[in-house]
């Protein structure tokens, strides 16, 4: 099935919109992506007809709201094809998921001069919740390295696993270097050794199908926003027989069994680790965003992504004095550069002058940058609403940047 990019840019206001009197050229995708109408629409549909706190109520609303809730969590299950509602963690995205995941299995499971592999592509989202938790338990981090292509260098891995390691978390998909890892070779490789191993799928699960069974990993994590839906809504799955081990993460209502001073018990899974009100509307969304995206038809998705890599890829390659960095043959359309001389700020804010909007900076991920011996980078991420003319505008917009800059 073929994609109908323009039919499916009707889906999102916000693509009509100008941007200093240029059309706007949304190539930020990998920082956050727009919502479709089908997903508006919905939270309004539920703020405006349904609202009500979730769980706790017997009225009318209340049940409707926590029906509504409780098919977001299916929907999420069927969408990563996880085996079950209880392995399903509406979290408030990404960084909070890890760091539930490092708190909790921390507590559980780690113990001084214990072991925990990262790799140097890691977003600060993935090492900074687990430092943390290594300086309390006096625990050691031991880094995976990336080649000059931006690979990670799996030979290294098998060096760095030894009796010590007691989990792996890494990034399914590199947010600078669009670098899809080979995470079931990893998975299969620390299962041998009877280590667990958390994806971050932050950058995944907007540009292909997530099968959580057939990756065999014991976490994974990613967040709404970044795949159509609102902010402050996200997922952790993880493993029934490993979360219903882990102690919670945060106290606090609907997290309880029972609660006196003299001690408390905790509620079941998934309600373990969804203290306090959350964010149930924006569960609704992110259901909707999923719903969205899979009616659209991943497998096309997928193929339109993989020409815009192509063309893209191709069109930057050509610059003289434009420098990629991401080489791998397993990518995703995120293209990180530099221009020879130009700071990545200039070339970003020439080019929203434009109308084309890009990431400048780190993008989080300094230890990466440190590898490559750069100050930050300039990101075009593209995704399914983005053209081919649009890949033009970048490309055009890039000549006039060294243009102005001699």
């Amino acid at each position: 099935m073929n994609l109908d990019v323009e039919r499916i840019r009707q889906d999102f206001p916000i693509l009509k919109r100008q941007v200093h009197n240029h059309p706007l050229v949304y190539l930020d995708n990998a920082a956050t992506s727009q919502k479709p109408l089908a997903v508006l629409n919905s939270m309004n549909e539920f703020y405006t007809t349904i609202n009500s706190n979730i769980h706790r109520g017997v009225h009318y609303l209340s049940d409707l709201a926590t029906e509504s809730y409780e098919n977001a969590r299916k929907t999420t299950k069927n969408f990563i094809n996880a085996r079950s509602d209880r392995e399903i963690i509406f979290t408030s995205g990404t960084t909070a998921s890890i760091n539930l995941v490092a708190y909790s299995f921390g507590e559980r499971y780690i113990n001084e001069d214990d072991e925990i592999i990262l790799s140097v592509m890691e977003h600060h989202s993935n090492i900074i919740p687990w430092q943390l938790m290594a300086e309390r338990k006096k625990a050691v981090i031991r880094v995976i390295p990336v080649n000059d292509n931006g690979e990670l260098v799996l030979e290294e891995l098998e060096k760095l696993i030894s009796k010590k390691t007691k989990i792996i978390a890494v990034t399914h998909i590199s947010n600078t270097l669009g670098t899809v890892n080979p995470v079931s070779e990893i998975i299969k490789k620390a299962h041998s050794q009877g280590i667990p191993v958390l994806l971050d799928g932050a950058q995944a699960v907007q540009h292909g199908t997530v099968d959580v069974r057939e990756l065999d990993c014991d976490f994974y994590v990613f967040s709404g926003h970044k795949i159509y839906g609102p902010t402050g809504i996200g997922v952790l799955y993880g493993k029934e027989e490993l979360l219903s081990q882990l102690p919670p993460y945060q106290g606090g209502g609907d997290m309880i069994d029972n609660v006196t001073f003299a001690g408390s018990t905790f509620n079941v899974l998934p309600f373990k680790f969804e203290a306090g009100t959350t964010n149930f509307a924006g569960a609704v969304g992110m259901a909707a965003a999923l719903d969205y995206f899979s009616n659209t038809g991943i497998d096309s998705i997928v193929s339109y992504e993989n020409d815009l890599l192509k063309y893209v890829y191709e069109k930057l390659s050509r610059i003289d004095g434009l420098t990629l960095f991401g080489k791998s043959a397993s990518r995703i359309p995120v293209f990180s550069f530099i221009l020879d001389h130009i700071h990545p700020y200039d070339t970003g804010m020439v080019l929203d002058k434009l109308g084309i909007a890009v990431r400048t900076g780190t993008h989080c991920n300094q230890p990466l940058m440190d590898r490559f011996g750069l100050p930050g980078t300039v990101r075009a991420s593209f995704c399914f609403y983005n053209t081919f003319a649009e890949a033009d505008a970048l490309i055009d917009g890039i000549m006039k940047v060294k243009q102005m800059f001699g």
